[in-house]
């Protein structure tokens, strides 16, 4: 506004001046418009670069910030990647402290599963199949290579329990045994550890395991009905209740 005021001020002045000046006069104000304009143009490109300035700033900060969230995703990775070292590390001692127990395992296992079989062929004869195929079982898996020290130790265990049980527990179950000759088929009644009876069905044969023996003999009659309703209470066809059974005195552990 104020420089097209000067240029109408400059036109009215050229109207009163000679013709040489007016020559001069115009152009001087030609190159003022000249200069007005670049001035302009120069303006714009400042302005231009400005904003060109301030866009680069913007994605420079951008930038920093990508930056710093890069560094910091790589110093989290470093430090989990030490930290699964540390724990591969402890991982590789680990199994190799597994492999030292597993091998100071084995002879201790081969030494429980032969004072087990002592002890199936110490006890009173009850269950005697199955007990022994347990100890076979047991003695079978000790050099099995597809079975871990702990899978071994774990049946070992497993086995001793079911003997413990034995020791807890009243059991009736069908049978045959060599007396005086003959093969009788009947019932056996074992109560815990302490007694093995066994009778015919008939109840014509009433017998009892003698450790001190080693073999079957004959029982007093008057155990008949205990030994029958002990008989009951094991296959719970009655309630539990208290009966009286004879006992053998056990042969002493060598």
């Amino acid at each position: 506004m104020k420089s097209s005021a000067i240029l109408g001020s400059a036109a009215a002045a050229l109207a009163v001046l000679s013709a040489p000046a007016q020559a001069q006069f115009r152009s001087a104000l030609e190159v003022s418009e000249a200069t007005a304009r670049e001035t302009a143009n120069a303006q714009k490109q400042i302005d231009q670069l400005d904003d060109q300035t301030a866009s680069l700033l913007n994605d420079y900060r951008a930038n920093l910030k990508q930056l710093e969230a890069a560094r910091r995703y790589n110093a989290s990775l470093t430090r989990n990647i030490e930290a699964q070292e540390r724990q591969i590390t402890r991982l590789r001692e680990d199994i190799d402290n597994v492999e030292g127990l597993q091998r100071a395992m084995q002879p201790l296992m081969e030494d429980m599963v032969a004072r087990f079989g002592e002890l199936v062929d110490a006890d009173l004869p009850f269950k005697t199949g199955e007990r022994q195929d347990r100890v076979a079982r047991l003695s079978g898996i000790l050099d099995d290579p597809e079975m871990s020290a702990a899978q071994r130790y774990r049946l070992i265990i497993e086995a001793y329990q079911i003997e413990g049980e034995y020791g807890r527990t009243i059991s009736a179950y069908e049978g045959t045994v060599n007396f005086e000759d003959q093969e009788l088929t009947g019932e056996f009644l074992q109560v815990g550890r302490i007694s093995l009876m066994f009778k015919t069905p008939d109840d014509s044969t009433l017998l009892i395991y003698d450790p001190a023996a080693g073999g079957w003999t004959n029982l007093n009659r008057s155990y008949l009905q205990d030994v029958k309703y002990a008989m009951r209470m094991a296959k719970e066809q009655t309630a539990p209740d208290i009966f009286f059974t004879p006992v053998k005195p056990p042969v002493q552990a060598q």
